[in-house]
């Protein structure tokens, strides 16, 4: 059984899934993925199914009845992936802005002394590809914006592209996880940091995705604004619940 487990949620991603689920299982390393996705009306499931029949032992799919959030899909595939055994989750997107050959550099980082790895786009300046110049001021000025709340040392706290080793989803509190939302990634990462696990960036390359539509939103940006104080107030008024 392999070690590692991928975690890729879905939402209408029928453009991307075989070619990002193949690309991982052509590394060296061998992962396993496991695909959550939020009943896409585009059969984004009925092609993972076709595909578990070329890849029985490796490709694994969890179905739920609508859709629920980023959020809620990864920890629903977190609980998954410590149901049955696995020492490193890894999560990213379908969409090919997360390179499957860094996954390797993540794992390396874990097996290396980190508890989190980070696959971040701001370790050394910024490494952003075909994202516009206001897109790019939003998510580096959150990031710096998390920073000054949280006190992290993270240069990126918003990335989506994470290893986690199994004993830091075994103590944090996935069900008081309250954000579903892209602000999801800063509080796993806090509630990492509080818990004094270690947290180490690699310095990766972020290409905007070029098939299906990004799911960002007015919504998602607010909730990362605002929540991340009302986080903030919560862990230290309410610690033993956080």
């Amino acid at each position: 059984m392999a070690d590692g487990l991928v975690i890729i949620p879905t939402f209408n991603e029928i453009e991307n899934i075989e070619a990002i689920t193949k690309t991982v299982f052509d590394l060296k390393k061998d992962f396993h993925v496991l695909v959550v996705d939020d009943n896409s009306p585009d059969g984004t499931a009925d092609c993972v199914r076709t595909l578990q029949k070329e890849y029985p032992d490796r490709l694994f799919l969890e179905v739920r009845k609508e859709k629920s959030g980023l959020g809620t899909a990864y920890i629903h595939g977190f609980k998954w992936a410590l149901e049955r055994g696995y020492e490193y989750i890894f999560e990213m997107d379908a969409d090919f802005s997360h390179r499957p050959a860094d996954l390797s550099r993540l794992h390396r980082a874990c097996l290396n002394g980190a508890d989190v790895a980070v696959g971040s786009r701001y370790k050394k300046g910024v490494n952003v590809v075909n994202w516009p110049l206001a897109r790019i001021l939003l998510s580096y000025g959150a990031s710096f914006y998390v920073k000054l709340i949280t006190g992290m040392k993270v240069h990126d706290p918003t990335a989506g592209f994470v290893c986690y080793k199994r004993n830091v989803l075994e103590t944090i509190k996935l069900d008081n996880v309250r954000f579903i939302g892209y602000a999801f990634q800063i509080e796993m990462k806090y509630r990492a940091y509080l818990r004094k696990f270690k947290i180490e960036e690699v310095s990766i390359i972020f290409t905007d995705r070029v098939n299906g539509k990004s799911k960002m939103n007015s919504a998602i940006i607010r909730e990362a604004i605002f929540g991340v104080i009302a986080m903030k107030f919560r862990s230290i008024f309410f610690k033993k619940s956080f």
